[in-house]
């Protein structure tokens, strides 16, 4: 093998890793933010993981994070779009570094 073909496996291999922590931080975010609408909502326990799972669940009905946002801001009417964003952001910092300890 040459040191081209170990420097494409290599950068292959990272591309991998990388996709892989972007999505565990991506499904902990919406889990976080699950929790907190759940809340919200007035839902503890077992309910409250539940909505959680039903939010991680929402983000596979299209690319991108706006589906997760319609669904918390359909079923919260006390928050608007933007208030969902910035909460989804400040939970996604968090998730990364949670992640990245936990490497």
């Amino acid at each position: 093998m040459t040191t081209f073909d170990d420097r494409e496996n290599a950068f292959e291999n990272k591309f991998a890793h990388d996709e892989e922590m972007k999505f565990k931080a991506e499904a902990r975010a919406n889990k976080k933010l699950g929790l907190w609408a759940a809340e919200k909502l007035g839902k503890t326990g077992d309910d409250a993981e539940a909505y959680a799972r039903e939010v991680i669940v929402s983000d596979f009905e299209e690319a991108g994070h706006e589906d997760v946002v319609r669904k918390v801001t359909g079923d919260l009417s006390s928050v608007t779009a933007d208030e969902v964003r910035a909460k989804r952001a400040e939970l996604l910092i968090e998730a990364k570094e949670e992640i990245m300890n936990e490497v």
